[in-house]
């Protein structure tokens, strides 16, 4: 018997590796003698350098760049196992974990670090990088990002402009004779779910804004200022990328990587389902095991498990797909509608505190992937 086991993380209690760990120790006890695949998952979220360092035995990377208020960090990141592709999520550089209620301010806040990882994986030899854009405590456009990657953003006098969202309204010119071949030449796959535009009222500003700190003085003046670095790059480089779905993702990031890189922008979960070979180790599979923290309705628009269900039953369309989750949330019958998920169980043994039930995780998704295996076994008798 063939077992594949391909699941997201438990936000804020286990890895995706983790969670696979525990799966496989639970079906074990019914199966011992299968032979099981683990595959870590991610949606291009949190966790998706872990996921797929672990799915295709890479490594991790660690180096020093500036945060969104430009003090010094360490953050990490990862190359697959090819030694080509790396891995990078946003965050580790550019996240809001890096700021408080007090010092939130983006029109001051940067992707600069964003950047230096960019560059840092390319000169340890990545010729083509994920980049996962999720979770920005920014609203520059990118253009952080791409002064660290040597674009040239120049006021009138021919300086650079100032980082931040607020530095925006001086730029006059864009300058991409700095920029190292290499870095032109590096493919970025940008892992995003977002489709707004980059300004307008469903822009970058003004739907994300306020949740990085922007009051309600701050919202038209940043939502220009993206609007402005549009018309510049529209004049100086012939691009127009301002209204493209996934342009205001990460506070316009989206647009940057778009203008200022040779980047293209895809679903996390099809990124991921593609470099971790999953259909490749799901051919031949008798079970597919996978889950989450949270499952409800959204978990049909781009999360882990349907991906991983849509992937796998194009090449073995036989297995069972099961879903174990921390929380079965509200719309969870429609996952059903499309006959790729099979069965969803809760992994919570009894109602118990979140406290405990994050320490309880390991040994609950131990049962519950157990029970299911019973199940199975039952069922194939």
């Amino acid at each position: 018997m063939k077992i594949l086991i391909a699941p997201d993380s438990f936000k804020n209690c286990m890895t995706a590796q983790q969670v696979a760990n525990v799966m496989k120790k639970g079906l074990s006890r019914v199966f011992p003698a299968a032979e099981y695949t683990l595959v870590p998952m991610a949606d291009g979220g949190e966790g998706t350098v872990d996921a797929l360092v672990s799915a295709t035995g890479g490594c991790y990377f660690q180096v020093q760049v500036h945060n969104p208020l430009n003090q010094v960090v360490i953050a990490k990141y990862g190359f697959l196992g090819d030694k080509e592709t790396a891995v990078i999520e946003m965050a580790a550089a550019s996240g809001i974990q890096y700021v408080n209620k007090e010092t939130m301010n983006p029109m001051k806040a940067t992707t600069y670090g964003t950047g230096e990882m960019i560059v840092d994986a390319v000169n340890h030899g990545a010729k083509q990088i994920i980049l996962g854009i999720g979770g920005s405590a920014t609203v520059d456009g990118g253009s952080g990002m791409a002064q660290a990657l040597g674009v040239g953003l120049l006021d009138k006098n021919g300086q650079a402009i100032k980082l931040g969202g607020e530095g925006l309204e001086q730029l006059a010119h864009v300058n991409l004779s700095q920029v190292p071949e290499q870095i032109k030449k590096t493919k970025i796959y940008i892992a995003s779910d977002v489709t707004n535009p980059l300004t307008g009222p469903q822009g970058s500003t003004a739907v994300f804004g306020p949740q990085k700190g922007a009051t309600e003085a701050m919202i038209p003046i940043l939502d220009q200022n993206l609007h402005h670095l549009a018309q510049v790059v529209k004049k100086d480089l012939e691009l127009d990328y301002e209204a493209v779905p996934g342009s205001g993702a990460a506070g316009g990031l989206g647009f940057g990587l778009l203008a200022f890189t040779n980047s293209k922008m895809e679903k996390g979960i099809d990124l991921v389902t593609h470099f971790a070979r999953l259909a490749e180790k799901a051919k031949g599979a008798d079970l597919v095991i996978t889950g989450e923290g949270s499952t409800d309705f959204q978990t049909k628009f781009g999360k882990t498990p349907y991906g991983v269900a849509l992937t796998t039953k194009k090449v073995a369309p036989q297995a069972p797909v099961i879903v174990l989750s921390g929380n079965i949330g509200p719309g969870v019958k429609s996952l059903y509608e499309n006959k790729v998920i099979d069965a969803i169980f809760s992994t919570p043994s009894g109602a118990k505190s979140l406290e405990q039930a994050i320490k309880d995780a390991p040994k609950d998704i131990a049962l519950a992937a157990e029970e299911v295996g019973r199940l199975i076994r039952s069922v194939i008798k």
